[in-house]
């Protein structure tokens, strides 16, 4: 299947090489990621006060929600190049997600769970490492119910991190909250994303605004959210979705570390000789 890139975004992130991310449309908001026009709305049902009370009732059902999401932090410079990938299929290799909140809410979501350290952790069947890093470092890691979650602290930024450990480009498609962090609309996996060159880092700091700056993610209270206030809903803040992409003819387990360890492990002789080489 053949899908080209029209954008990729490259991160200046001091020591880690350039990176880029891609997008699927050349149209990038000049402050804001943009809503949907206004035609879109209509084609849902219901008129124009019909929508704008849903909006009212969202945002006020929102204020009395409990725990943290995501808002709309400070700017930060973000470049745009070209650049293509061919997806090896229409369906991702893999999808992860990281669940996050405040510590209350934390507690209240895993009655029961297993500390695994702070850092990055494999994901994608070994394809990737990710993880969640904010001021004072990376996020500690808490897993409880089959789910990944992490902590986080009201008006801290955080940055997600996702290291390529495989030996060919893949393309990740990130999300926050449920909307994509290209566009600042609802996720997809039909949807562009980064591409991440073999042993590279890429370090996604914020939704995009334009085609050179991005909003920081900042924890926020559930009301000032960024998915609150462009009235997509809270539905689905608290979660951090992935999904990896391989490149089309390219084995990204062909040298995994599987047959790695193999090759190393591989003996001269079935049995070691009963008299020392002099």
């Amino acid at each position: 299947m053949k899908l080209r890139i029209k954008w990729i975004i490259g991160l200046k992130l001091g020591f880690i090489a350039s990176l880029s991310a891609l997008f699927y449309s050349c149209a990038a908001p000049s402050a804001a990621p943009m809503a949907a026009p206004a035609v879109e709305v209509a084609a849902i049902g219901g008129s124009v006060s019909d929508t704008s009370s849903r909006s009212t009732y969202k945002k006020s059902v929102a204020q009395n929600r409990p725990g943290i999401a995501t808002g709309w932090g400070d700017e930060i410079r973000s470049n745009v190049s070209v650049g293509d990938f061919r997806r090896a299929s229409s369906s991702p290799a893999s999808i992860a997600s990281i669940y996050y909140n405040d510590k209350e809410g934390i507690k209240a979501m895993t009655s029961r769970w297993s500390n695994t350290g702070s850092g990055m952790q494999k994901a994608g069947n070994g394809l990737v490492e990710w993880g969640v890093k904010s001021s004072w470092g990376y996020l500690k890691n808490l897993h409880s119910g089959g789910k990944r979650f992490v902590e986080g602290k009201n008006g801290k930024n955080y940055e997600l991190v996702v290291k390529n450990i495989a030996h060919s480009k893949l393309e990740i498609v990130l999300s926050v909250d449920g909307l994509d962090v290209l566009d600042g609309k609802p996720a997809s996996i039909k949807k562009r994303g980064y591409i991440i060159a073999p042993g590279k880092t890429l370090v996604v700091k914020g939704f995009r605004k334009s085609e050179d700056a991005v909003a920081a993610f900042k924890f926020s209270t559930v009301r000032d959210s960024y998915a609150n206030l462009s009235n997509h809903g809270t539905k689905n803040v608290g979660v951090i979705g992935m999904a990896i992409y391989t490149q089309k003819d390219v084995n990204p387990w062909k040298y995994g570390s599987g047959e790695i360890k193999n090759r190393k492990g591989a003996r001269a002789f079935s049995e070691a000789p009963n008299i020392r080489a002099r």
